[in-house]
């Protein structure tokens, strides 16, 4: 989108009159001005913060808010409005770091600390999104295995295969809208919750006014439904998304770089961004509503994985309900997957400087694709090891919990930087908000910690 100038200066000079030719191009530049002053429709606004957000509800997501409704019922849907407000928060600033430098997250940070620290950041980072495909994948096999039949292994080669060469031969432009339309596979979740019976006036009012249970199990609980909502692999990919939109010339040039105007474009970030989260946040409460619903109200209180969620479903609540749950896995993952292959490889790519783009051909982003072909075919082999799903992600937990708090800090950091961010950098409001979630998310961190040390 090419920066329009003020249409002042096609103003004829006092006593000339304008040519035709300068008639014209004011009219026209009147007419573009006008349309962008209407913008785009809701649905051509949105995109990397509804990729994002639609990313978070991958199936390891599912499990977590599965187990927190067969165990708790309905107490922990008030966690989804907790959760809300932060992980809007700190989604925006890292759109926001984004779309305003024209770099990614990881190229920004280095600005702010040594090359060594970001390194092992970054490499944690890696290691805890190769964990979380591997589990992913692994629910995504034995959810297809559920509704069709067939062997785990062959279902996880096929998603594992085709996630990469989705993502490493069909350029950005095109891969784009695949990963949109994967986000309305999570209505059927919502469409799930509409199958079981459901006593709303119960469940609402322990949503808003919940009873808690003083336990380490409740709290425990609280802090895996915190880690899985706000989780750094999101930071990096929606960071990366709004520059690759930028380079694709649909949102011009970075921010900082403009002598006027901007504001349109971070009112498309904040619009994009809240859409993104509230359907997040919105399909983890009605996870935790039907499986609060059928599985605790029945007794059900032990959820080891997405998968078994559905399983679980299918003699209490009928086939149809099972097939909606087991079907949303697939979608889910299908989305998930380059998300956290893609996200590792930004980080990667761009603490050495690599060329990191999902638009460039193979041979011109070498290192950039190898990440995302290692860490989806390594999260595939893991499959084979005989490592339960449920250890691997309580170590992805751990350590996304060690990469959120420094990572999270530091964003605020630079957001909060004039010299980084010009005249963009946040407002009180966003920063505040920022570090209260940092905050929490450390100390959530402490008690995942602590709680694994304990055993």
């Amino acid at each position: 989108m090419t920066r329009l100038k003020h249409t002042s200066q096609f103003r004829k000079p006092e006593g000339q009159p304008l040519s035709n030719r300068s008639k014209q191009h004011a009219a026209k530049h009147a007419s573009a001005e006008a349309s962008a002053k209407s913008g785009p429709g809701l649905l051509q606004r949105l995109g990397p913060g509804l990729i994002t957000g639609a990313a978070d509800d991958d199936p390891s997501g599912i499990a977590t808010y599965s187990q927190a409704g067969a165990q708790f019922g309905y107490g922990l849907l008030w966690t989804v409005f907790l959760t809300l407000p932060f992980m809007i928060a700190i989604q925006l600033v890292s759109a926001r770091i984004g779309r305003v430098t024209g770099k990614g997250l990881a190229a920004n940070v280095l600005q702010l600390a040594p090359r060594w620290i970001v390194l092992g950041l970054v490499s944690l980072l890696v290691i805890a999104n190769t964990f979380n495909i591997a589990a992913d994948i692994a629910a995504m096999a034995e959810a297809l295995s559920l509704v069709i039949g067939g062997l785990n292994h062959e279902h996880a080669l096929i998603f594992a295969a085709g996630s990469t060469l989705l993502q490493v031969f069909v350029p950005y432009r095109r891969y784009s809208p695949v990963l949109k339309f994967l986000t309305l596979t999570l209505f059927a979740y919502v469409a799930t919750a509409f199958t079981v019976k459901i006593p709303w006036g119960t469940a609402l009012l322990a949503a808003v006014w919940p009873k808690a249970t003083i336990s380490a199990d409740y709290f425990l609980m609280v802090v895996a439904v915190l880690g899985t909502t706000i989780s750094p692999y999101l930071f990096f990919w929606q960071a990366s998304q709004e520059v690759e939109e930028m380079n694709q010339g649909k949102r011009d040039k970075p921010l900082r770089d403009l002598p006027t105007g901007g504001g349109p474009e971070i009112a498309r970030i904040k619009a994009d961004t809240i859409v993104g989260m509230l359907l997040s946040n919105s399909i983890a409460f009605f996870i935790i509503l039907t499986t609060a619903t059928v599985l605790n109200g029945n007794g059900v209180t032990r959820i080891n994985s997405a998968t078994e969620a559905a399983e679980a479903l299918r003699p209490l609540a009928g086939d149809f309900t099972f097939a909606l749950f087991a079907l949303g896995i697939i979608g889910t993952g299908l989305l998930a997957i380059p998300v956290l292959a893609g996200s590792a490889a930004y980080a990667v790519a761009e603490t050495f400087g690599w060329h990191a783009t999902l638009e460039a051909k193979p041979e011109k982003a070498v290192g950039f694709y190898t990440i995302i072909a290692a860490a989806t075919i390594i999260g595939f082999g893991l499959g084979f090891t005989g490592i339960d799903s449920i250890q691997m992600l309580v170590w992805s937990a751990v350590l996304n919990g060690i990469v959120a708090v420094p990572v999270m800090a530091m964003m605020m950091l630079i957001v909060s930087s004039r010299a980084i961010m010009g005249r963009f950098k946040a407002r009180s409001r966003l920063v505040a908000l920022g570090w209260l979630g940092t905050a929490i998310m450390a100390l959530a961190v402490l008690a995942l910690l602590g709680s694994s040390a304990i055993g």
